[in-house]
């Protein structure tokens, strides 16, 4: 039973990150996150932040 909590835990928050400005939602790798290399899909800013864990 864990292990279905596990991997719907991992699909909702794994890899997801907000825009500090529109909160908007995108996924994406850490990695490019901290490169810089990812804007927000909805208004262009690079400021996003990992997605909060309900």
């Amino acid at each position: 039973m864990a292990a279905k909590i596990a991997i719907a835990h991992a699909r909702l928050f794994g890899n997801v990150f907000v825009c500090r400005d529109c909160n908007r939602k995108s996924r994406t790798q850490a990695v490019r996150i901290i490169a810089g290399k990812v804007k927000c899909p909805g208004c262009g800013s690079r400021k996003l932040r990992p997605v909060r864990k309900k």
